[in-house]
């Protein structure tokens, strides 16, 4: 309990306090639009203590978190196995994948070529406009 009146925990306590009483004093204040005449603040009037009710909620559990005991160990790392020389490498073993056939060259597809020619040229006179190419 001690470590719940720490200043950071003083400051969560009054930013929690001060959360739910302005959004409930919001809520009495659309309830008396409301009743005015205004029917867009109805649903405002039920939205502000919802936030209240959710602030509450997460002081709530932050609070059971805080004050819950830290009994429990923490999980133990497996142990790896030891490796000896002529077994067999299972783990971080590199994967084969099958080779795939290459994809056509530039010289298969002459449009290909083309446009390579084409960035080629920009590449070569950067200050040359699109249209200045003379392919």
């Amino acid at each position: 309990m001690k470590g719940l009146w720490s200043p950071a925990w003083i400051a969560r306590h009054v930013t929690a306090l001060v959360l739910v009483s302005g959004f409930l004093a919001l809520g009495w204040w659309q309830l008396g639009r409301a009743t005015g005449g205004n029917t867009l603040s109805w649903a405002y009037t039920l939205e502000w203590p919802v936030f209240a009710g959710f602030v509450v909620f997460l002081w709530i559990r932050e609070v059971q978190h805080e004050r819950a005991p830290m009994t429990a160990p923490p999980p133990e790392t497996p142990e790896r196995p030891v490796r000896r020389p002529g077994d067999p490498v299972t783990v971080g073993r590199p994967v084969r994948v099958p080779v795939r056939p290459v994809a056509p060259g530039p010289e298969d597809d002459p449009a290909l070529a083309a446009y390579n020619d084409y960035l080629a040229w920009l590449a070569a006179h950067p200050e040359a406009r699109p249209d200045d190419y003379p392919g």
